[in-house]
């Protein structure tokens, strides 16, 4: 193996998750030991992470920044990879009820400046020449999100080590918290200030990440671009600008092997882009899980998604009524905001056999969604990066998109000039009204009732290369740039 590397976060599938990040965590390092490099995970030992590796041992202590103690480093294995893992054991942070950021009644946990300050110092530590390993020190250090911002100051104050590399997977969670904690989290006071991790006040872990790293990326060029602007900069756009330079977006992937039509368990008929005819064995099972009506005539249109106003949930509520009488189904699943939970179960009672609305979450069915709904609509507000769009292409379901983030980096709109070319994916708005989105619906409808054209649009998304491969290399080709 080449170029030791460490990738600090605070969750991974399989073993913890929330959202995406979990899904890179998962992913980026395996495809990147598959390409030769020496990656390591570092996580907290969370109760859920120690109970689905009984196995790990200890192979390093330190001691604790913020109180008297000896921090335990337990190593393992991610189930299912050959990722190693390094594993935070601290009892009184990490191992007790709840998720990885809230209790569980929901709140945020109160010490979450400490727990993921001490996955931040972890981090750093093992990155520095002060590394209680032994036997390898990494020349990166990947830390992602807010919960391991503060990694790239301590190296900083540490006097350095292995070179680091920040990711924005959403910058809108930033955690930032109270200004009395600096000198408690072991952070010398000249940190503070406008030039280092101080946020209108507060002491703030994504931009002492986004100040102090070597380099930043996102997970899609276009949210590079849009987060150097105030619109979606969440107040960071200016140091984002500042540092355009060393910010780079590289676009996510996704499980290639999971999400595979052709050998998803998950589904009733396997199909892929040359024989499409497993997708209505697919699409009459979905109906009669769902309750809606069979009629082999009217196109299905599915929503997977948090069911919040930043992933557009209100547009789809908005507009659902006139997707139906145009004469097409509609069937959502996901949860969120209870409000708009509460509306679009009442708006599926009035629609029997028309709407279906499940809230909650349930894998098989989001396999089976994807693969016999026949349009995703994906309304989101902003979106890093997005995986059901590529989800959807992969299975044969064009999406219908804004134009923002990754989604506008994944999906080829159905212009004249791509329809003659061939390479049409799907459907982009640029616009985010109720009026926009349902005109970008309309145009997919009416495409639907063109079966040859159809069957060109589903060929070409089903043959993009949304693999990890892709973005692996070009991670490995920062890094490399990056070794000390």
């Amino acid at each position: 193996m080449s170029l030791p590397i460490l990738f600090a976060t605070s969750e991974i599938h399989p073993l913890i998750k929330t959202g995406g990040l979990a899904d890179v965590s998962g992913a980026l390092p395996a495809a990147l030991r598959a390409l030769g490099a020496d990656v390591r995970v570092l996580v907290p030992g969370y109760r859920q992470v120690l109970e689905r590796v009984p196995d790990g041992h200890a192979v390093a202590w330190f001691d604790h920044p913020y109180t008297a103690g000896r921090v335990e480093l337990r190593r393992a294995q991610v189930p299912g990879s050959a990722v190693p893992l390094y594993i935070v054991v601290w009892d009184a942070y990490f191992n007790r009820d709840g998720g990885p950021y809230q209790a569980p009644d929901g709140r945020d946990w109160g010490d979450n400046a400490h727990r993921f300050g001490l996955l931040s110092y972890a981090a750093a530590l093992l990155a520095s020449d002060a590394s209680p390993l032994t036997d390898w020190r990494p020349r990166i250090l990947h830390c992602n999100d807010w919960q391991t911002g503060l990694a790239p100051a301590y190296l900083r104050f540490r006097g350095g080590g292995a070179a680091t590399v920040m990711t924005i997977h959403n910058l809108a969670y930033q955690g930032n918290f109270d200004a009395g904690l600096l000198g408690a989290l072991r952070l010398p006071p000249e940190s503070f200030s406008l030039h280092g991790l101080e946020y209108y006040g507060h002491l703030s872990f994504l931009k002492a990440g986004l100040y102090y790293a070597d380099w930043l990326t996102t997970v899609s060029p276009t949210y590079a671009r849009e987060i150097q602007e105030e619109t979606l900069g969440f107040g960071m756009h200016g140091l984002l600008r500042e540092r355009r330079d060393r910010l780079t977006g590289i676009l996510n992937g996704i499980d290639v092997s999971e999400w595979d039509p052709a050998r998803d368990p998950h589904l009733p008929q396997p199909f892929d882009a040359e024989h499409l005819e497993g997708k209505q064995a697919c699409k009459r099972e979905l109906r009669e899980r769902l309750g809606l009506a069979p009629d082999a005539n009217r196109p299905l249109v599915a929503v997977i998604s948090r069911i919040t106003y930043q992933k557009g949930s209100d547009v789809v509520l908005a507009i659902t009524p006139e997707i139906l009488r145009q004469g097409a189904q509609v069937a959502v699943l996901g949860t969120g905001e209870a409000e708009l939970e509460t509306a679009l179960r009442t708006l599926a009672a009035r629609h029997p056999g028309e709407l279906s609305v499940t809230i909650g979450f349930d894998e098989g069915l989001s396999h089976l969604m994807e693969a016999g709904a026949d349009l995703f609509l994906m309304p989101s507000r902003y979106e890093p990066c997005g995986l059901n769009q590529m989800y959807s292409q992969r299975y044969g379901t064009p999406p219908v998109v804004h134009a923002t983030g990754g989604l506008a980096d994944t999906v080829v709109d159905a212009t004249p000039e791509h329809i003659a070319a061939g390479t049409v994916t799907g459907f982009v708005f640029h616009d985010m009204h109720y009026a926009t989105v349902l005109e970008a619906v309309r145009r997919a409808l009416a495409a639907w009732q063109d079966r040859p054209l159809w069957r060109r649009i589903q060929q070409a998304g089903m043959r993009m290369d949304f693999s990890w491969e892709r973005s692996a290399r070009a991670y490995l080709e920062l890094y490399q740039r990056l070794a000390p």
